[in-house]
């Protein structure tokens, strides 16, 4: 049995191995900076992104931040754990999500960044919003990044208030909004459609001098579980893109659906999900659990 397998081994040229077992590592992806506050972002090693929801209705952690103490203790923990960026959201984006008025958005999300900079006066802070009024105002309040579900299609000003503040501009794909992109899932060749929206919508941003482009593809986001791994499969395509790519998987029903479970048993997916990320040239995990999130990135470190 040895032998015939050694002769079967033999007959493989080790190139043809090396093709089917090797896996990206960093170096392979082209290397990306950003400059926020200041500081340029070297994105070469992949960046966790901690997400602080300050909504009652988020999927996984909505309701959990009752007061500023824990707003704190949460967001200490997660910079102590590796994180270099913190999403700061008052919006829920989950499918069939309750609207909320821009003047409740605001209240939600600008007193928080003016705490987190007072207390953490280093610290990165990202916006999770659609809305331009409620980007400008944590802009003046601290922050130094706007991530937009919507790529500027919700708020014609936004993609413009974001030129004129200079900082980097998140921008996901999404059909529709979270109250029905649910109903907007069907594509002829969904990776081919996301690459030709990213292209449109990363011109119109550099037109109007948006320096920073990230790009997100919206896993969950107006697509059907199949659809969120058909875009996975091939994620290592949007980097043809020349812009970082940040993947926003965790905890999500794409992976607590297949393994019939729920959010809250959802990490151990997720960190797989994450890996295969970062091998397909993800720079930004946007991630609830920070710690397993940096401990991926570094022991991927090690294959590179």
């Amino acid at each position: 049995m040895f032998e015939i397998f050694s002769n079967v081994t033999n007959s493989v040229k080790t190139s043809q191995v090396k093709r089917c077992f090797s896996l990206k590592t960093f170096s392979e992806f082209p290397r990306m900076t950003i400059q926020c506050r200041g500081q340029l972002i070297d994105l070469s090693t992949p960046k966790i992104m901690g997400i602080v929801n300050l909504t009652p209705d988020s999927f996984y952690d909505g309701g959990r931040l009752q007061n500023q103490s824990e707003v704190l203790e949460q967001v200490a923990k997660m910079l102590h754990e590796g994180a270099t960026f913190i999403d700061v959201g008052g919006y829920s984006s989950r499918p069939n999500a309750t609207p909320v008025s821009e003047a409740e958005e605001c209240h939600r999300v600008v007193p928080v960044v003016e705490l987190l900079v007072k207390n953490f006066p280093e610290i990165l802070i990202s916006v999770d919003t659609f809305r331009s009024a409620v980007a400008e105002a944590a802009v003046q309040a601290g922050a130094c990044m706007i991530n937009d579900i919507s790529a500027g299609r919700l708020d014609d000003q936004m993609m413009h208030t974001v030129a004129r503040l200079q900082v980097p501009y998140i921008m996901m794909h999404m059909r529709g909004t979270p109250q029905t992109m649910t109903q907007l899932t069907d594509y002829q060749d969904i990776v081919k459609e996301m690459q030709f929206y990213f292209s449109e919508r990363i011109a119109a941003a550099r037109t109007l001098g948006i320096n920073d482009v990230i790009i997100d593809p919206g896993f969950g986001f107006a697509k059907t579980i199949e659809q969120n791994y058909a875009i996975l499969q091939k994620l290592e395509l949007f980097s043809y893109q020349k812009v970082p790519l940040l993947v926003g998987v965790s905890r999500k029903s794409m992976i607590y659906k297949v393994l019939d479970s729920s959010p809250q048993e959802a990490l151990n997916g997720t960190t797989v999900l994450h890996t295969i990320a970062v091998q397909k040239g993800a720079k930004i995990l946007r991630v609830h659990d920070v710690k397993a999130a940096h401990e991926c990135v570094q022991l991927l470190q090690h294959l590179a």
